[in-house]
């Protein structure tokens, strides 16, 4: 075999640093933005961000309904042909061939060699608002902040505790029983393990004094508000509850009776509503008084801590916000950024003109790509924006009659659509929609909501699953509560709506819409 040179002639992509950041902040939410930003003011000294208000640059978002140039046709194309290094860190669609023009894992950001100021040396997101750090000026307090105000389930026992003259004792084994709650109000864990668990090696004697203590602390525990307090099971729980009721009056005896008999029932029969096993093992006499009894445990509350619990409360900030404007055949739809969401920063005028007075000095070079550095976080920050509004424009224009009828005028519509339309690919379409909200007239939502599939009509088109959805809840909430319609009753009505949809698929939208079946949606 003769050794012999020869050329080939190929092309593959080479992400740099400034396409690779512009990937990565292209997906990132409003949160992780923010706290890029702020990790990019902290690292980078040529980065500041102003608090005046300053006109928006020539480039900026106005310009963000033009033909596609060749850097948007690199960007979407950079999308889908992400290298293995860079899959990691921006979620890349495709793995690209690793060449002698691959990047290298330090970032280059040199730049053409110029340290003066460029149109992206201005200030961008001039219409946001600076963001007030350093507290609450208004008198507005911050949101989080009174969601998480309420008092707590804990709290609330140890205060009711307090008006309680009990021995030193029975007072330390009742605050040990409030502590052991868990946030539905319940006991998990058995008196013998939690009296186990405090005991350690202690002899039998003081184990049994123990659980004696703790169950005269659980009859103390389960006398306080709200009822149902302390209960080791949901039946616990809800005959705590009928005995509170039969104690006030507030329901009739026999009806009361016949709860209690129900509960010491398997559950199961409750939940199904099997109205005529429990009839003759409950003694109600009548199917109408044991429908009576299960219609006044249904009003009970199974969770005694659901009103004490600190849910955490998800504060969704817009990225775009959609306007009706106009009337009747006349009404238009504005879309806009959310100027709250937008940073505002600029190049540090003070050093960058220190920068340009210095050259050729002593790391001259590495404080210049530190300033190509941050001018290139502007135009990708900037970028990302343009993006979103482009994507978020394209939808409504696609989407118009949702925004006019609601969700049951939802047209199907795939990542593909807006991608042929705008000219990127379809992963960067992927991540303009991920974790990006639009306030609408209709309410706010992920951008990922407006595109579904589409399911086979009689006249040859295709409805959106988001419709279909609407649809089968429309006609569940119109049902008889006596005769709830079946799955199967659901597809023929769909299927007379000229709606093909199978009896499986509308399980799975019932399902994915949190809908009972029929049998548990009957009324008593």
């Amino acid at each position: 075999m003769k050794p012999g040179l020869s050329l080939r002639v190929s092309q593959h992509l080479a992400l740099t640093p400034q396409l690779q950041q512009s990937i990565r902040l292209l997906q990132l939410s409003t949160l992780e933005l923010s706290q890029e930003v702020e990790q990019m003011l902290d690292d980078n000294p040529f980065l500041e961000r102003n608090l005046e208000d300053a006109p928006r640059e020539e480039f900026g978002l106005p310009q963000a309904d033009t033909p596609v140039a060749e850097d948007d046709s690199l960007y979407g194309a950079a999308s889908a042909s992400a290298t293995t290094a860079t899959a990691a860190e921006s979620g890349g669609d495709a793995d690209v061939p690793a060449g002698p023009d691959a990047v290298t894992e330090a970032p280059d950001w040199e730049g053409d060699g110029t340290v003066d100021f460029s149109p992206d040396d201005s200030e961008w997101g001039g219409d946001a608002p600076a963001r007030n750090r350093t507290g609450d000026d208004d008198g507005q307090a911050d949101a989080t902040e009174l969601a998480r105000s309420g008092e707590s389930l804990t709290a609330f026992l140890h205060r009711q505790a307090l008006s309680l003259r009990l021995s030193p004792l029975d007072t330390a084994a009742l605050r040990f029983l409030i502590e052991s709650l868990n946030d539905d109000g319940y006991l998990d864990e058995p008196l013998e393990s939690l009296a186990q668990s405090l005991a350690g090696d202690a002899d039998l004697e003081q184990l049994e004094e123990l659980v004696h203590r703790f169950t005269v602390a659980l009859r103390l525990l389960q006398s306080l508000e709200p009822t149902g307090v302390g209960a080791r099971g949901l039946a616990e729980c809800l005959t705590l509850q009928l005995r509170a009721l039969a104690e006030a009056r507030e329901a009739d005896a026999d009806v009361l009776q016949v709860a209690l008999r129900i509960c010491e029932q398997p559950l199961e029969m409750l939940a199904k509503r099997d109205v005529r096993r429990l009839t003759p093992l409950c003694g109600g006499g009548s199917e109408e008084r044991t429908r009576a009894a299960m219609a006044l445990i249904a009003r009970l509350e199974p969770r005694p801590g659901r009103r004490f619990v600190e849910v955490e409360r998800n504060i969704i900030v817009p990225d775009v916000i959609v306007k009706k404007t106009g009337r009747g055949a006349q009404q238009n739809f504005s879309v806009q950024l959310n100027p709250d969401v937008m940073p505002r920063l600029r190049v540090h005028d003070v050093y960058a003109g220190a920068l340009r007075g210095n050259r050729g000095g002593e790391g001259h070079q590495a404080m210049q790509q530190r300033l190509q550095e941050a001018r290139w976080f502007i135009k990708n920050i900037q970028q990302r924006f343009d993006t979103i509004l482009r994507v978020s424009r394209a939808i409504v224009d696609r989407q118009r009659n949702f925004f006019v009828h609601g969700e049951l005028a939802m047209r199907p519509l795939v990542l593909r659509d807006i991608a042929d339309e705008l000219g990127l690919h379809e992963s960067t379409i992927s991540r303009v929609t991920t974790a990006k909200y639009m306030a609408t007239p209709q309410g706010t939502y992920e951008l990922k909501y407006f595109f579904g599939s589409g399911l086979g009509t009689e006249t040859g088109g295709n409805a959106s699953s988001t419709a279909v959805r609407a649809l089968i809840k429309q006609f569940v909430s119109a049902e008889s509560p006596a005769k709830p319609l079946s799955d199967s009753q659901i597809a023929e009505m769909l299927k007379e709506q000229g709606i093909e949809c199978a009896r499986r698929t509308v399980a799975k939208y019932r399902e994915a819409l949190r809908i009972a079946p029929a049998n548990l949606r009957k009324a008593l």
